[in-house]
């Protein structure tokens, strides 16, 4: 029961995800067709990637001469977020046995967020929510990608501005937990900090220095932040 309630939790709570993504895995495939690779390149990037954009940059390393460093130093700011995620779940996770290493290999940007803001009932199992969560958001990638890869070349497709739909699914994302979190200052200072960065690092390294900025202030502020627990 608690295996089946979980399974329909995480289906119900991953399923806008895959709005967001069936516009971007289409596109992705359509780019990768064209780069001269097939379904199948395309479905083992998802899967050993997994990645969105670091994926879409990695499109322009295969169909160019670029070092393996350059490509190690790339992927590693373009990633770099995902270490200030994986922080906040070393506890959680490690409670999961083996499985840790499955959820830590699949925290992506929205499995992140789904993780943050899921709702464990006493019915379910946290382990396993976490889990199929985690294994949706692998599928909602991929198979919109292969798909795109199948049928990119026999669709007339103008992808100007597509991209733009993980933004649109960030801040949809962004102003679903604002409805129910205990405070928006949080949310406050990552857009300030988010606009201070970009302005002086510029909007490709303005990620790593925002996501310092916002981590440090929320140490500082943690006590005004989080409510303290009433002694009973």
């Amino acid at each position: 029961m608690k295996l089946k309630k979980s399974f329909l939790y995480a289906l119900r709570h991953s399923l806008p995800i895959f709005a967001g993504f069936i516009p971007l895995g289409l596109a992705y495939g359509v780019l990768m067709q064209n780069a001269g690779y097939n379904a199948l390149w395309t479905g083992a990037t998802c899967i050993f990637l997994l990645a969105g954009s670091l994926q879409f940059l990695m499109i322009s390393f295969f169909t160019s001469s670029v070092s393996l460093i350059t490509v190690a130093v790339m992927a590693l700011l373009v990633n770099s977020r995902h270490i200030f995620y994986g922080i906040s779940f070393i506890e959680k996770f490690r409670s999961f046995g083996p499985w840790k290493y499955y959820l830590i290999y699949t925290l992506s940007d929205e499995n992140y967020s789904l993780h943050c803001s899921a709702k464990i009932e006493e019915d379910m199992d946290e382990k396993w929510t976490f889990i199929f969560t985690a294994t949706f958001i692998l599928l909602y990638w991929t198979i919109p990608s292969v798909l795109g890869s199948l049928i990119g070349s026999l669709i007339p497709f103008d992808m100007t501005g597509v991209d733009f739909a993980l933004t649109a699914l960030f801040v949809t994302i962004l102003l679903d937990q604002m409805k129910g979190a205990a405070s928006r200052i949080p949310a406050a200072i990552a857009v300030v900090s988010s606009a201070i960065c970009l302005l002086i690092f510029g909007p490709g390294n303005f990620i790593l220095p925002s996501l310092i900025i916002t981590v440090a202030a929320l140490t500082v502020l943690r006590r005004y932040i989080v409510p303290e627990k009433e002694d009973t």
